[in-house]
């Protein structure tokens, strides 16, 4: 006698041996967890630690302050206006200067050459370098003894013993070029991959109707980059206010703190002033200031709209 064979009901609209729902979830969720406790934690302990009076050297001060430690920023602590001004000057002038080079440098390497592998290899290669090391480099550069210096006042330009790293006239632009040297590769990698992308369709119909290479630049290279650079932009420039490796090896935020950065100064205040809760303040309002410019920023530049 046949045995009846009891049918499971399907749920509607799911296919026969199909996933369910949930296990998409399920395999995130490990993920998920990780990133909840290594990102949020952190965040959270910094928001907490802003409103508390947290100094590890006078613990008898320590409890509930409330919004006093940013009342204390914005009306007590003419060096975090000082730090906020460096801060906004160094990021224009970085993110400007490597996105003018690293567009060049793109343009450049997108080119159909002997050794073009090579060049892009040479291009592309101080992006690898951490900051400590290039600190290093640029600091040997640097060396009034045995640096670029030496070798100049050899040939009858400056003088010896002369440190750009020492001058308050120098040390940003000193600064500046060895950020360059790791930040233009950035920018010459993100625009030479969306290079790889526009039709050459586009430039053999401007070249019939007579347009020259300036043309075809303006009406078809940079409309077609406007996402990238928008993206690179933005991240760079988050990237250059957070900086701290560099300017920290590098000039330790002198001389007479002219190279000092908001997140230097946080770091200042917290490692070695061991004020935890103003530190943290002033993370939270350096939080809300980069949030500010970068949604601004995102909104005026239309990322992601038409590029017409």
């Amino acid at each position: 006698m046949a045995s009846a064979v009891a049918r499971v009901p399907r749920a509607p609209g799911r296919r026969a041996g199909a996933p369910p729902r949930r296990l998409p979830y399920l395999l995130i969720a490990p993920a998920g967890l990780l990133m909840l406790g290594f990102i949020a934690y952190p965040v959270i302990s910094v928001f907490y630690y802003s409103l508390r009076n947290y100094n590890v050297t006078k613990p008898w001060r320590d409890g509930f302050a409330g919004f006093d430690n940013f009342v204390r920023i914005f009306t007590d602590d003419p060096q975090f206006w000082t730090t906020l001004g460096f801060s906004a000057r160094w990021v224009v002038v970085q993110v400007s200067l490597q996105l003018a080079l690293g567009l060049v440098l793109a343009l450049l390497v997108n080119q159909t050459f002997v050794g073009r592998g090579i060049a892009r290899a040479m291009v592309f290669s101080p992006w690898a370098v951490s900051g400590v090391l290039t600190t290093t480099i640029w600091m040997l550069l640097y060396n009034p003894s045995t640096g670029v210096s030496r070798y100049l006042a050899d040939a009858g330009i400056g003088s010896y013993g002369t440190s750009v790293l020492s001058d308050t006239g120098t040390v940003f632009w000193a600064a500046v070029v060895a950020e360059l040297w790791r930040g233009v590769p950035f920018f010459a990698i993100l625009i030479l991959a969306d290079l790889q992308s526009v039709p050459k369709e586009l430039y053999e119909a401007a070249s019939v109707d007579g347009a020259g290479r300036a043309r075809q630049f303006f009406h078809i290279t940079l409309p077609h980059l406007r996402d990238a650079i928008v993206l690179a932009t933005l991240l760079r420039g988050v990237w250059e206010f957070n900086n701290v490796d560099l300017l920290y090896t590098l000039t330790g935020g002198g001389p007479a703190g002219v190279t000092t950065t908001l997140p230097l100064y946080v770091a200042n205040t917290g490692i070695e002033g061991h004020d935890f809760g103003y530190a943290s303040a002033l993370t939270t309002v350096a939080f809300v200031i980069l949030l500010f410019c970068s949604i601004l920023y995102l909104r005026l530049s239309k990322f992601g709209g038409d590029s017409k």
